[in-house]
């Protein structure tokens, strides 16, 4: 049985591109296929190196991983109009029981990480999704002095916008798509739905 997902995000300067790459090698160690996916600025324009997202996109995906630079503590304005447009799967519950998380980054350790991790999870929650986190048993989350934090990866690029992540952020995103991956195919293998 097949299992996919998606990694959507929306990327500026590359570091939440970079995160974005990590966990989808995550997802393909615990035996999941990957879709890296980008939404438009709100111009209309390309944004990133991957395609943008199509509803369909949506509608394949097992689990979903969503990605945004911190805006003022918030999700970058692209983001947040892709979710304000998805009122018809809403309505329909087509992305319900699906697990998905969160990822993001910054230009500051106390740019608002956990903040817009946290926001970018209620569009998880009306949608009816099944919300994963980090664990405390990933040894990084312990002693990381750049990004990391329990309700997903982040990454902080400091002022020079920089999209290299450090030793800790590369493991954690990894294992976030393990963990986001391993939990789609238990999910899918068993046929869990409360429908």
């Amino acid at each position: 049985m097949s299992v996919q997902l998606l990694i959507l995000y929306y990327s500026r300067h590359g570091s939440v591109a970079a995160l974005a790459e990590k966990i989808a090698i995550g997802v393909q160690q615990a035996g999941a296929e990957v879709m890296l996916r980008t939404v438009p600025a709100l111009d209309g324009s390309a944004v990133g190196i991957h395609p943008q997202v199509t509803e369909q996109d949506l509608l394949d995906a097992d689990g979903f991983a969503f990605g945004s630079p911190v805006r003022f503590g918030n999700m970058a304005a692209p983001l947040k109009a892709f979710w304000d447009n998805t009122s018809s799967l809403w309505l329909k519950g087509a992305l319900m029981d699906k697990p998905a998380g969160v990822f993001t980054s910054s230009g500051s350790m106390h740019g608002g990480n956990e903040a817009n991790l946290l926001s970018m999870m209620l569009p998880l929650l009306h949608h009816g999704m099944l919300v994963i986190g980090l664990p405390y048993l990933e040894p990084e989350l312990h002693h990381t002095q750049t990004g990391g934090t329990p309700y997903g990866p982040s990454h902080v690029s400091g002022l020079s916008g920089a999209s290299h992540l450090s030793k800790d952020e590369h493991q954690l995103a990894i294992q976030f798509g393990k963990r986001l991956a391993l939990a789609a195919i238990a999910l899918k293998t068993s046929g869990f739905s409360t429908l």
